[in-house]
């Protein structure tokens, strides 16, 4: 995927890729991810969206600044993209990390959200999800990209699918040896922002319609943060998928693409 531009937001250069025609959709990515991540869903969404790939402050082409980053500063990020760009209110997709960036985004900026997914993502990490995270940036610094990868992909997906893709699981681990690795100051600052967000005393200020998503086998985060989310944020909808984990989106792509395309379509 080509087409990189940039906005300048926040004290930072953010880059974004723009794709699709239609009433704009921000795509949020997880910890570590960048704005091409999306494909799969892309190819779904723009056909009735115009998408806005956006890599975080840490990730892709982005700015890299040190750390410490928080969701909060991290909406406030997005906020900037949005008001510079001129899109007005906007529908949004986030997933995991950028699940918790949104949740900031619709609280911060209330103005600037009109519907939002939350996907596999929580409202304030417990003492389990806190190692998880801390694990992932000391195991990080230890290891090879593709070993880091594979510690990864245990975490994310399900058995099953694990199971039925070991080739194609292997074969993302090669890719990581030959990609530019995203530096660690970024990624330990990007898990600092995922272990102190903490937004559970103010959900109940969203006021943009919310769909939550998660895998019933997720054990990243687990759906009782998704059930807890649901119960906080005002007439949220909870949907579970069954059999999927942390990568419910990808698990079960075409359910998840038709879902949240005709959830963002309602006005």
């Amino acid at each position: 995927m080509s087409g990189i531009s940039y906005v300048d937001t926040n004290g930072i250069r953010l880059a974004y890729r723009e794709r699709g025609a239609g009433e704009p959709l921000v795509l949020i990515m997880g910890l570590g991810a960048d704005g091409p991540v999306w494909e799969d869903h892309v190819r779904a969404y723009e056909r009735n969206f115009r998408c806005f790939l956006v890599d975080n402050r840490g990730s892709g082409a982005s700015d890299k600044p040190a750390g410490p980053y928080s969701t909060a500063q991290m909406a406030d990020d997005y906020a900037g993209l949005i008001r510079g760009l001129g899109l007005g209110a906007v529908r949004v997709v986030g997933i995991s990390m950028g699940g918790a960036i949104a949740q900031q985004l619709a609280l911060r900026h209330p103005q600037l959200v009109r519907r939002q997914v939350l996907a596999c993502t929580w409202a304030r990490c417990d003492t389990y999800a806190t190692w998880i995270f801390e694990h992932f940036a000391a195991v990080r610094a230890a290891v090879s990209p593709a070993e880091f990868m594979r510690v990864l992909q245990l975490w994310i997906w399900s058995p099953s699918w694990v199971a039925g893709h070991r080739d194609d699981l292997l074969a993302v681990q090669e890719a990581a040896l030959c990609s530019p690795p995203m530096p660690q100051h970024a990624f330990v600052a990007q898990c600092r922002a995922c272990t102190t967000h903490d937004t559970r005393d103010l959900l109940a200020r969203i006021g943009a319609p919310t769909l939550i998503t998660v895998g019933d086998q997720d054990i990243f985060t687990p759906p009782a943060f998704s059930r807890e989310l649901a119960a906080r944020i005002p007439g949220a909808r909870l949907e579970v998928l069954s059999g999927t984990g942390h990568a419910h989106h990808w698990e079960a792509l075409d359910a998840f693409n038709e879902l949240t395309t005709r959830w963002l379509l309602e006005t």
